[in-house]
Formats: C-alpha cells, sequence, structure tokens
C-alpha cells in the first residue's frame, strides 16, 4: 500500500478487527452458557431470498437450518465451531426458555422503557435491537410446577404463532431468537443495546413491569 501512511492503514485494521464475526459472538455466547444453533441466512441477491432449501420461505433468515435445533443447540465450542466454518455466514439462533426468555416488544415500546429503567439506575439485563423490534433478556421462568396456571400464557410465543402477537411477546419453551451479530433481510444487523456483561439476568415480571408502564 505505498502512499497510504501506516497510521492511517492501523486504524483500517483496527476497525476491521473490531467488527463482531458470528464464530466470535456465537463463542461468546457458549462461554456465557447459552445454548446456540446455526441459523438461516438472508440471500441479497438472486431468486431466493434465504439460503435454505424452502420455496417462498416465510421467514428469510430468521430461522433455524435445522428442524432438529431442539436437540442440537449446544454450548461445545469444537462443534460451533466445525458449524460456523462449515457455513461462516450462518445467522445465531439461540433457543429461549433453557437459560433465559426473551421479551420481544415494538421499537418505540423497547426503547421507551430502556430509557426509563436507565433514568430509575435499575438493570436492564441484555437489551438487543432486531429491526422494527427490541429484545429484552431476562432469567428463564423455568419449568413451573403449576403449568395450568403460569406456563400457558397469552403472551407466549413460538416461531409458529409469532405473527399474531404484534405487541408484546414472550419466548419461553420451544422458541427460539435472532441474536447479534446476525444479518435482517434488510441487510440491517441485529445489535446489542446493552450487551451481557456477566450480572444475573433480571427477574422476568420486574421487566415486564417496566415494559407495562
Amino acid at each position: 500500500m505505498v502512499g497510504v501512511p501506516l497510521a492511517r492503514r492501523t486504524k483500517k485494521r483496527a476497525r476491521k478487527q473490531a467488527r463482531p464475526t458470528r464464530i466470535t459472538a456465537v463463542l461468546e455466547y457458549a462461554e456465557l452458557g447459552w445454548p446456540v444453533v446455526p441459523g438461516a441466512y438472508p440471500l441479497p441477491h438472486g431468486p431466493r431470498a434465504c439460503s435454505c432449501d424452502r420455496v417462498g420461505c416465510p421467514d428469510p433468515g430468521a430461522h433455524p437450518l435445522s428442524p432438529a435445533w431442539h436437540m442440537q443447540a449446544t454450548t461445545d465450542t469444537a462443534q460451533l465451531t466445525r458449524w460456523w466454518q462449515a457455513e461462516p455466514e450462518a445467522n445465531v439462533i439461540l433457543p429461549t426458555g433453557r437459560v433465559f426468555d426473551v421479551f420481544d416488544v415494538p421499537l418505540t415500546v423497547g426503547l421507551s422503557a430502556l430509557t426509563r429503567i436507565d433514568a430509575a439506575d435499575a438493570h436492564s439485563g441484555p437489551v438487543a435491537a432486531n429491526g422494527d423490534r427490541v429484545l429484552f433478556y431476562v432469567a428463564t421462568r423455568g419449568n413451573p410446577e403449576d403449568e395450568d396456571e403460569w406456563w400457558s400464557c397469552h403472551l407466549d410465543c413460538d416461531p409458529a404463532t409469532i405473527d399474531d402477537t404484534p405487541g408484546l411477546r414472550w419466548h419461553c419453551r420451544d422458541s427460539y431468537v435472532l441474536a447479534p451479530p446476525s444479518t435482517l433481510p434488510s441487510g440491517q444487523p441485529v445489535s446489542w443495546l446493552r450487551p451481557p456483561d456477566g450480572r444475573p439476568l433480571p427477574d422476568p415480571l420486574r421487566i415486564l413491569e417496566w415494559l407495562a408502564d
């Protein structure tokens, strides 16, 4: 690179290295104890919108590659490395209802709640921006003793019913979310507004109070 100052070249390299890669993020999630599984990714060019084999995929780039994702999700770094070496553009899917649940709300609602949480110096937990949605990661409610009373909730969301819940969605058992640094069909990345910091995840009912306000 003749004629380009060394300082400028160093800055360019630093910027490139600072960009999160799929595999780096995946291994960081595994270190947190969060199971991960590869997802399909959007195709910006060509006749298909999604990297999966489905013709007319209804959810391009936002679903696991395999229908067996429940069993495949893992924190095994060797397996995760093999997956992303084979498919480096694969989006990152995190199953919910295992280590955490996720509240999934419209962008304006999520940003408003996050502003109020910060103003109160409260702990929001990890929060991600996913297009026109904001995702709050909270402690999972696990497997309650009385499922009829506590589990079967109209806020519960799984991939098959997500379009029927335009407001607040509660991703728990049998659901999943698209995690940073995945790419949306628009080309926009999923990104952290508040990245995981190692602290315990917040009580879901406390975060639900902020969202309800």
